[in-house]
């Protein structure tokens, strides 16, 4: 069921415009999850976590160790070492370093959080009467769950952190996308190396871990992986190397193409001989703490180099060359392409 705000209303004030429906069914727990991040999401670890620590007035958020750089990115959680009890601190984006424990945007909530993210709409509510002539604009329905709630829950004996080591990454720009696609399939040779794709006579070469949909058509001659995830009925010709990229349902590629650091959209099409490759932006793979860093789509007016993306139904024709491009839905280019973006 999807239940949609009338307006932005913050992480918090999202959940409390809700808060009826959410706790319709008579739920004693709940889990929120940011969209933006991926993980092994250890929700049935962090629920036996809190009938240990908590009751049933507590609240358990998920955190992770973060290098102390790439930390001030991100909340930082001062936590007691016993008990894992949130005391002191939880400071969002801080400006100097607190912790190496960050937010990892999961969390799961008892229905009486729902009492202090309305402490925190009354009081909005009451600065608002007092500065409406500065502030009109403003809403005091608009409540930033990590903020303004959880800010206030440091020390109060309510808010603990379950630390996982498992993996865990933001999805903010282009290139963390093939990074999550790694991480699952990583995931998956450890849970359900079923899933994904073996080397078989007859069958093309797979170096790494590879996924691929039953219906897609793979040539024997093609090399695929590390780190490739074929979609539904994709055709994949003879000669053809992937690695490290995302081939979405419907798409073509051609004999003897190279796809590198790439997502192909669904019924794209990628001709003879033609080369499309993009730039990584993986984290530091000698620093286990290490996350990915969100880049900004341009830098100094320019596009910042990164995985290329081609949109849905995008035709690259034969022995055409597109790096660190990204190519807008139903285009049919006809020349090579390097830091664009094509529209």
């Amino acid at each position: 069921r999807y239940l949609q705000e009338y307006a932005a209303l913050g992480t918090g004030g999202g959940i409390y415009h809700f808060r009826d429906q959410i706790l319709s069914g008579g739920a004693e727990a709940f889990f929120v999850l940011n969209a933006d991040v991926c993980s092994e999401f250890p929700l049935q670890e962090m629920l036996e976590f809190q009938q240990r620590h908590g009751d049933a007035h507590s609240f358990v958020m998920l955190g992770t160790t973060a290098n102390r750089t790439q930390a001030l990115n991100y909340g930082c959680i001062v936590a007691n070492a016993d008990t894992q009890e949130v005391v002191q601190h939880y400071v969002e984006k801080p400006s100097t370093f607190v912790s190496e424990i960050i937010n990892c945007g999961i969390y799961l909530f008892t229905p009486a959080i729902f009492q202090h993210i309305g402490e925190v709409f009354q009081r909005n509510q009451q600065e608002l009467v007092l500065e409406e002539s500065s502030n009109g604009w403003q809403r005091a329905e608009v409540i930033r769950l990590e903020q303004d709630v959880f800010t206030a829950l440091a020390g109060s004996g309510k808010l603990y952190v379950y630390k996982t080591d498992g993996f865990w990454s933001q999805i903010k720009s282009a290139g963390s996308a093939i990074y999550a696609s790694r991480l699952y399939l990583n995931q998956y040779s450890r849970s359900h190396p079923e899933r994904l794709a073996q080397n078989k006579p007859g069958g093309p070469i797979i170096r790494g871990n590879v996924y691929i949909h039953p219906t897609a058509s793979i040539d024997s001659t093609a090399v695929l992986g590390p780190n490739v995830s074929i979609g539904e009925g994709v055709m994949v010709g003879a000669g053809v190397r992937v690695r490290e990229s995302i081939v979405l349902h419907g798409a073509s590629l051609h004999d003897h193409t190279c796809v590198l650091n790439t997502i192909v959209g669904w019924d794209s099409t990628i001709g003879r001989w033609a080369r499309v490759e993009g730039t990584p932006s993986d984290p530091n793979p000698n620093d286990p703490y290490a996350k990915i860093d969100s880049e900004t789509l341009f830098r100094d007016g320019r596009l910042t180099p990164s995985i290329t993306i081609l949109g849905c139904s995008v035709t690259i024709p034969a022995e055409v060359v597109i790096l660190n491009s990204i190519v807008l839905p139903h285009k049919e280019l006809s020349r090579s392409y390097k830091n664009q973006i094509i529209l």
